[in-house]
């Protein structure tokens, strides 16, 4: 059987759920509703759902993705649930492994562990974590998890942030040797150090992290530190909403997304725009630089097909669910995907294509079978009645 080459890797679809609320919204619902839709993707077929971690800033409201699994497990089947991500630096590596690996026995082997530094320096500012630590502290703890994850026998660690003293995990994970793990990339090359470093998987958003020389930087770790590195384990993360027509896409979330990038990112974080532009123009513009899809199946179907081309290939896309439109109609989005995109990417429509074509081809031999096999039954009956 051939080898598959990363550009024909079927796709595995999923979320990257923050989540992203407006601020303002009923919080106790908006997390209900978060349940909500991963149990409606666990039955439209996604493959996966990443939580994250977050402490402030009024919208991303989960503080614990584990707590949300546990709940989420129980209302779903067959989907996959990661941590996405676990802020390292805010938790002692054995307490947090230890979670996941209870998480995984819950789950029955449906859990994934993502790690990351922190995304919001107002989260790392309340605990006193100085920003600059994060990233060097994400990979020591990192490198303790993954011993805790694949060693029997205990060991020690000393650091300036936590104490490790003949310690193991009492219970081994059950997935094995362990869970999938995955390392975000986002604004600089430590995720991706961090991945070929570990040979984990690669969490990264969009463009420009979506390229050939990105992915290289996990490679050349790996091969530094004797791990090796899969494409079909990087996922590529972009916000996306999808309807029948691009008009209809745009009057539903075009405002919503103005609110998103120009109110939430850059007013309340501060995360720069990157380029000159009037607000109202923001969605647009993240648009037309292939960093979001608002649009229909079929552009997003062009947009897989683009970031395939320049990443290289790559094994997962998943969708970052913001609140830009009405709640029906991101239901709405997430089944058109589920509908006309996933299949596309997965093979699931190269048989009943190629089985069409051959029947349609074939249509007036059939035909003229189907006249014979009537002519026969009809002979036969009247044979029967001499």
């Amino acid at each position: 059987m051939p080898t598959l080459q990363p550009l024909d890797m079927p796709l595995q679809f999923g979320i990257f759920l923050p989540p992203m609320h407006k601020t303002g919204v009923n919080p106790t619902l908006a997390i209900q509703r978060d349940l909500e839709l991963v149990t409606l993707l666990d039955g439209l077929g996604y493959a996966e759902a990443w939580i994250g971690e977050h402490h402030s800033a009024g919208s991303e409201l989960i503080a614990s993705p584990e707590v949300f699994i546990a709940a989420a497990a129980e209302r779903t089947k067959h989907i996959k649930l990661g941590t996405g991500v676990n802020s390292l630096p805010y938790h002692h590596p054995l307490v947090l492994a230890d979670r996941i690996v209870m998480l995984d026995h819950l789950t029955r082997g449906r859990m994934m562990f993502g790690a990351g530094p922190g995304q919001l320096t107002s989260d790392a500012a309340m605990l006193g974590i100085d920003p600059k630590t994060t990233r060097a502290r994400m990979d020591e703890s990192l490198g303790v998890i993954m011993r805790l994850f694949t060693e029997v026998e205990p060991f020690s660690h000393e650091s300036d942030w936590f104490v490790l003293r003949q310690a193991r995990l009492q219970m081994r994970p059950f997935s094995y040797p362990h869970m999938p793990v995955a390392v975000t990339a986002v604004g600089s090359p430590a995720g991706m150090q961090a991945a070929g470093k570990y040979g984990t998987g690669v969490l990264s958003f969009g463009l420009p992290r979506a390229s050939r020389e990105f992915w290289g930087i996990a490679e050349d770790m790996a091969d530094k530190h004797g791990k090796s590195v899969d494409r079909s384990n990087w996922r590529l993360v972009i916000p996306v909403h999808l309807a029948e027509t691009r008009k209809d896409a745009w009057a539903q979330a075009g405002e919503g997304a103005v609110a998103f990038q120009a109110g939430y990112r850059e007013e309340t974080l501060g995360i720069p725009r990157g380029f000159e532009g009037k607000r109202e123009d923001v969605a647009k513009e993240m648009v037309a630089r292939k960093a979001w899809c608002i649009g229909t199946p079929d552009d997003l179907i062009a947009l897989i097909r683009d970031l395939q081309e320049r990443s290289g290939g790559f094994g997962g896309f998943m969708v970052q669910p913001v609140d830009w439109a009405t709640r029906e109609q991101i239901l709405r989005s997430h089944e058109l995907l589920a509908r006309y995109v996933m299949p596309v990417f997965q093979g699931s429509l190269d048989g009943l294509a190629a089985s069409q074509a051959d029947v349609a081809a074939q249509s007036q031999a059939h035909q003229e079978l189907r006249r014979q096999a009537t002519e026969k039954a009809e002979q036969d009956y009247l044979a029967s009645k001499r």
